[in-house]
């Protein structure tokens, strides 16, 4: 039993720096993370942060990780059980500037920001934050090829195409939102999705 409760409390200590470290990261960058920063937080020693991880660049996988994981579980959880094609599609932009709009971290939507401070560097993180955007990508893409096969959009929709605009537009979201202070953006932005797709704009209810 001792054994079984150390292991539950290393996992609650590891998720409770996980979790500051994402809060911290969504606003100073991932680079902006620091062993020291954390211990303080937590009131830990840096040995006793760093010994979850083992590196620096395995903390900011970690909170990668963790970022990536919130963001499925707001954005595309609430969708699966959707038809395919176009109503999941509707679905997962519902959610997608539902979840722009009320962030789960105080610096917005975490994968937005990291991807504006990672895109033009090498290494690890950018190839994680890559990889999840491919598989993002792929997701939007079938999405939006499946409701072409249905007949829900024309024919000629060129389905890559769409999906890079639709994420275009939720990018930017982030700073319309954190910079400017746009208290409409979600509505603005789904406005603008459901034209990329050519689909008439609904009326759409006060976030």
């Amino acid at each position: 039993m001792a054994g079984r409760r150390t292991d539950i409390e290393a996992r609650g200590t590891r998720d409770a720096i996980l979790h500051r470290s994402a809060d911290i990261a969504s606003v100073e960058g991932l680079e902006g993370l620091t062993i020291g920063r954390l211990a303080t937080d937590l009131e830990m020693s840096k040995a006793g942060v760093i010994g979850h991880f083992g590196s620096k660049e395995e903390l900011q996988l970690a909170t990668l990780e963790l970022a990536a994981a919130i963001f499925r579980a707001a954005v595309w959880e609430p969708t699966e059980d959707l038809e395919p094609g176009l109503p999941r599609l509707l679905g997962i932009l519902d959610s997608w500037t539902g979840y722009g709009d009320r962030p789960s971290f105080p610096g917005g939507c975490f994968i937005a920001a990291a991807s504006f401070e990672w895109d033009g560097r090498t290494g690890r993180v950018h190839d994680e934050l890559a990889r999840f955007g491919r598989l993002w990508r792929r997701t939007l893409t079938a999405e939006i090829q499946t409701a072409v096969d249905n007949g829900d959009l024309p024919a000629d929709t060129d389905a890559e195409q769409v999906a890079w605009s639709l994420e275009s537009l939720a990018a930017g979201m982030n700073p319309a939102r954190q910079l400017h202070g746009d208290k409409h953006i979600a509505e603005w932005c789904l406005r603008a999705m459901l034209a990329v797709l050519g689909l008439p704009t609904r009326e759409i209810a006060a976030r």
